[in-house]
């Protein structure tokens, strides 16, 4: 990236368009969305619990995904997230594939 300066600002200062060019570049959105549903304990040693969680703002209002969340949490919960568009993978049931065939039979 390119940034011109203006000849009358001085070199350790920044003119407000730099700022402004800077600041468009960043993304300090967040997004807020309620937890619906605790779904169980995931991580090498369960220290993230996975959740389903309502999207409250931004441009996928109202759609339930399933997030990681570090730290503790309820049902209720608001939630602070960087972006939505992503989804946790779903949990496995920690049964190999013979044990599942039975119970599916």
């Amino acid at each position: 990236m390119i940034v011109l300066k203006e000849k009358n600002t001085p070199a350790g200062s920044e003119g407000k368009k730099e700022k402004q060019q800077k600041q468009s570049f960043q993304s300090d959105e967040r997004f807020q969305g309620r937890v619906i549903e605790l779904i169980g304990r995931t991580g090498a040693r369960g220290e993230a619990t996975q959740a389903r969680v309502k999207v409250l703002t931004g441009f996928d209002k109202d759609k339930i995904i399933r997030r990681n969340i570090k730290g503790p949490v309820r049902v209720d919960d608001i939630i602070m997230m960087l972006e939505t568009e992503m989804e946790a993978a779903p949990m496995h049931s920690g049964r190999n594939k013979k044990e599942r065939e039975k119970v599916e039979k």
